[in-house]
């Protein structure tokens, strides 16, 4: 019988190497991508194109407009995406309330649907400390909650959470992914919704950041070397 195990797929660097690790243990993906009032919808877009190179056969889109309410620069227009880098001593406004409760909640039901023994999460807790959904306690927590929530997990079978890049550095994240071929070109970072990723966002500066340490300069944005000039 063929394993199975859901994806949740931002279309993002993250999400997009812990497909490819799923791919590689041998799952079968069911891919699960949410519409939530995000301003960078276009990552929706790198999703697609992902699922498509790890040719995942079933890939919902689901609408969860988390803008209705707002509360993160992410999902309200009227809040700036921050430009100055990162504070780890406080929460970033680009903190999405709620989010990967939300997220994995579903996903936790499309595993049940499905008979997915796992679901694999792109949650990274070494560059984004001040969230408080990426820390491996929420992770531990929300398992506790998979167990007890669920007919699965009556039965002593639930849907086991992973999520393989959790302590990883995004330089580490950056080499696995090279190292299963992730088209890193194809995926998408940024939290502006622009035409090409902001190179300012804290997403784009960790991630280019990642890419000239790894060795692959070539891959980030346009504005890295503006940026740099401006800085010195």
């Amino acid at each position: 019988m063929t394993k199975k195990a859901i994806i949740l797929l931002s279309g993002g660097l993250d999400s997009a190497t812990t497909a490819a690790i799923a791919s590689a243990a041998g799952y079968q993906l069911i891919a699960l991508s949410f519409r939530y009032g995000q301003r960078h919808e276009r990552e929706l877009a790198a999703a697609k194109k992902i699922a498509n190179f790890l040719e995942i056969k079933e890939h919902h889109l689901l609408e969860v407009n988390l803008s209705l309410w707002g509360g993160s620069a992410l999902t309200d227009q009227s809040i700036a995406i921050p430009q100055e880098g990162i504070n780890p001593k406080i929460i970033p406004i680009t903190y999405v309330p709620g989010r990967n409760t939300v997220f994995i909640s579903i996903a936790l039901s499309l595993a049940e649907a499905r008979e997915a023994e796992a679901i694999y999460l792109g949650i990274n807790a070494v560059d984004y400390s001040g969230y408080p959904d990426c820390r491996p306690e929420y992770l531990d927590a929300f398992q506790t909650l998979a167990n007890l929530s669920s007919k699965a997990g009556l039965e002593g079978k639930a849907p086991q959470l992973v999520a393989p890049l959790v302590m990883d550095s995004k330089v580490d994240i950056v080499r696995r992914a090279v190292s299963l071929g992730v088209p890193i070109a194809d995926t998408w970072s940024c939290y502006q919704g622009e035409v090409e990723p902001c190179g300012l966002c804290d997403s784009c500066r960790i991630r280019d950041q990642a890419l000239i340490e790894a060795g692959y300069p070539e891959l980030a944005t346009p504005l890295l070397k503006q940026r740099g000039d401006s800085e010195q």
